[in-house]
């Protein structure tokens, strides 16, 4: 399957967040959505960027923008995630990998010659009627997130 570009509908799904309970993207219509991905709960990027994200989720509500984190972690991770560093974002669960495989971000990966599928670190906007704005791939966590929110602003 091919992976989803800027100008096209964001692939559709439900998944369970941090609490068990099912979100699914088609809620968020009618506002902007910033849909990240993200390798693995409590690593050092992912914690990064999580708590970079929070840190701006009331810039991003300012621009009527939600924040979805999408990880392979189970609910019950995410959960603890969540609590640990106090993140104020939603947090997905995708352990069957089917919404990874949907963005194009569940990939072969290399680490010490080694070789293993795992998350391509990505960031999508999609703007509130679904389409794909914008998409970040291979993320840097480093300034990502006012990368993010400059793209939204200048998108309004």
């Amino acid at each position: 399957m091919d992976e989803p570009k800027a100008g096209q509908k964001a692939p559709e799904f439900c998944l369970p967040d941090s609490d068990e309970n099912k979100v699914c993207l088609s809620q968020f219509r009618g506002q902007w959505v910033v849909l990240y991905f993200y390798p693995k709960d409590n690593t050092s990027g992912c914690t990064l960027e999580a708590v970079d994200f929070t840190r701006a989720s009331g810039d991003f509500r300012k621009y009527n923008a939600a924040i979805l984190g999408i990880s392979p972690d189970s609910a019950k991770s995410h959960c603890r995630f969540r609590d640990k560093h106090d993140l104020k974002i939603t947090l997905l669960s995708d352990t069957e990998h089917d919404v990874l495989e949907k963005y194009g971000v569940w990939s072969l990966k290399k680490m010490y010659g080694r070789e293993y599928f795992g998350v391509i670190r990505s960031t999508f906007l999609i703007d509130p009627e679904g389409m794909i704005k914008n998409i970040w791939r291979k993320v840097k966590v480093s300034g990502h997130v006012e990368a993010v929110l400059e793209q939204l602003k200048s998108s309004l």
